[in-house]
């Protein structure tokens, strides 16, 4: 097992069982929590761990700040949207989709790498800024291509669609096109969070990890930095461009909202940072707990508030109109007790 996991375990008992909790979790979510909401949740979860994990590799373990990672995740999303569109459902799309976004991604990140990574980082996160602001607009009103504001609606294979149904029955559960699709996202997310996990662990995740923290120091003893950095930048662009392949196959939906909006990359960013940066492990934390609280938060919120009539102050605080400003509140107590992160906190304990 821990030779599946490149040797980088959990190396803490808690966080075993917690990651335990959510692997066992995700790879029942159909028979465990039926419902269409659940399901939605828990392929949400499974994308958001890939697009979170191939941020970290930029950001906590290259130490590049980018604003540019929904792009990336936008283009994935984009070149399956349009492979669909124009050939038709059929698993032929699906691959001259994700083999186009991935092209795409990976082709813009390697140019956008060549000529910013040789400034400051604050330089280049602004770069990225720019770059990732203009793809948005272009996406927007290129509507003869892209949809504009009103993006693309497209058909997937039907064995993956809602309507297929088929004579198999699971714990009670009927397997639907639905389900497959589920059970598709969830195994290529696993194995791409493996094969993330396998990069920071290798020679060259070293060296990364070496320029991370003295870039003088790594271009002194022979490593070209640019050109590590600027690897590290395409490979993290593939990977979220292979999230949003998967974000368009199971919402069967592109739109600029839904791939390229800032708030998913302060979603991305929060994700990293609360279940701590520089782990992988902590991308999937991060995730995890993200994509919940954005799911439920309001409606615990509405149980607490009904709990809470009898105190009329207590019960306006928690009404599930204000859950945004508790998940807030919950963001800047998780950084204040963990500046580490989660996954950083359980094993400066666990290593006592």
């Amino acid at each position: 097992m821990i030779r599946l996991f490149s040797g980088d375990g959990p190396r803490s008992t808690i966080l075993a069982l917690i990651l335990i909790a959510i692997g066992l979790a995700l790879a029942f979510a159909p028979f465990l929590f039926p419902g269409v909401r659940a399901l939605e949740t828990a392929a949400r979860i499974c994308i958001f761990v890939v697009l979170a994990a191939s941020y970290d590799l930029l950001l906590g373990y290259t130490g590049i700040v980018s604003f540019a990672h929904t792009m990336f995740f936008g283009l994935g999303a984009y070149g399956m949207a349009l492979a669909s569109t124009h050939m038709g459902r059929g698993f032929a799309a699906l691959g001259v989709g994700t083999l186009a976004g991935l092209a795409a991604a990976v082709a813009l990140a390697l140019v956008i790498g060549l000529f910013s990574l040789r400034v400051r980082a604050i330089f280049f996160a602004m770069i990225t800024l720019a770059v990732a602001s203009a793809v948005t607009v272009l996406a927007s009103q290129l509507s003869a291509i892209t949809g504009g504001e009103d993006g693309l609606v497209y058909q997937i294979p039907r064995a993956l669609g809602p309507a297929m149904r088929l004579d198999l029955e699971i714990a009670g559960v009927t397997i639907t096109g639905k389900i497959l699709n589920y059970y598709l996202v969830f195994a290529i997310s696993l194995v791409l969070f493996l094969v993330m996990l396998r990069i920071v662990n290798s020679p060259f995740g070293r060296v990364l990890q070496a320029i991370r923290e003295n870039d003088f120091r790594a271009e002194a003893i022979g490593y070209r930095v640019v050109r590590y950095r600027v690897t590290a930048t395409c490979l993290s662009a593939g990977f979220a461009a292979l999230a949003g392949s998967l974000w368009a196959i199971w919402l069967r939906y592109v739109g600029p909202g839904t791939t390229l909006s800032f708030e998913i990359m302060l979603d991305i960013l929060l994700m990293v940072v609360i279940g701590g940066m520089g782990t992988i492990w902590g991308a999937a934390l991060g995730a995890t707990l993200m994509v919940l609280a954005q799911s439920y938060l309001q409606n615990l919120m509405a149980l607490a508030a009904g709990a809470t009539e009898a105190l009329p102050i207590l019960s306006r605080l928690l009404d599930p109109d204000r859950w945004l400003l508790w998940l807030g509140v919950l963001f800047i107590l998780s950084v204040y007790f963990f500046p580490t992160g989660i996954v950083g906190r359980l094993r400066a304990r666990a290593a006592r």
